[in-house]
């Protein structure tokens, strides 16, 4: 059980974005999703969201095809966190997250926010430590903190699998640790896109580095993130030392070098 992806691929119009990407990541995973800008990483979070369908292949999530799933048990099932998802009108933390049980109303054009609902997002904003803010207004907030508000209004949504697209951009090297350190916490099957190979190493279970649309390594950090392989997808020299608490690979960069050449 857990995600598998089988052969994707996927074009707009004569550009092919994706191709042919397998991978199985294990229920209860962290997945760092890797490459360089448009090597297809929120396509691929797309794409397993069942958001937009992919041309040829099929994304499994815990043995059900998530393409045969109607819109509303995907939404239960799978929540995504896209780069800049923000309210357009002026809301209430708590309000916020309650978006997250939308999938949830028992009829059409039902209510939500009964005692059951806030109950649910009340939990959720605990998870990820913001439960003091259920009351502040959205606009107030500090980048960090609505980024723990977002994945609050997932959670809230009770999905098996999470996926965030850029969780840590924009954020101080304080916010960063502490979104990623509370995404391991959530005990979810978790799959993000970054763009921090060092973030990766240290969060993550495992990772799946694409370039070009194709996936040209996956495995653990200390599998995929290697001087050649970096060099090779990213054309930079590095060094990877060991991490002296959490004995995960940290990349020390030099000199770029010509991609390919290294």
């Amino acid at each position: 059980m857990g995600v598998d992806l089988d052969q994707l691929s996927f074009a707009i119009d004569d550009t092919r974005i994706l191709r042919d990407v397998s991978a199985s990541l294990p229920t209860g995973s962290v997945t760092g999703l890797l490459g360089p800008n448009g090597a297809g990483k929120s396509t691929l979070l797309r794409l397993i969201a069942g958001i937009d369908k992919a041309d040829t292949g099929t994304v499994t999530l815990d043995g059900a095809s998530v393409g045969s799933l109607s819109r509303r048990e995907a939404a239960r099932r799978i929540a995504l966190l896209e780069q800049n998802a923000a309210p357009s009108v002026e809301l209430t933390v708590l309000d916020v997250v309650l978006l997250g049980r939308i999938p949830h109303r028992t009829k059409l054009m039902g209510s939500f926010g009964g005692d059951d609902d806030r109950a649910v997002a009340f939990s959720a904003l605990d998870a990820v430590g913001a439960a003091p803010l259920a009351d502040r207004y959205w606009q107030t907030l500090s980048g960090g903190q609505q980024q723990r508000v977002q994945i609050a209004r997932a959670m809230a949504q009770q999905p098996s699998l999470l996926l965030l697209d850029e969780p840590t951009n924009h954020l101080d090297v304080s916010a960063q640790l502490a979104l990623l350190g509370q995404v391991r916490e959530l005990a979810v099957t978790a799959i993000m896109a970054l763009h921090d190979l060092n973030l990766a190493s240290a969060y993550c279970d495992q990772l799946l580095l694409l370039d070009g649309g194709r996936l040209v390594a996956t495995g653990t950090p200390d599998e995929v993130l290697t001087p050649e392989i970096i060099g090779a997808v990213y054309g930079v020299d590095c060094f990877i030392l060991q991490h002296p608490r959490g004995g995960h690979p940290v990349i020390v960069y030099s000199a770029a070098t010509s991609k390919g050449n290294s």
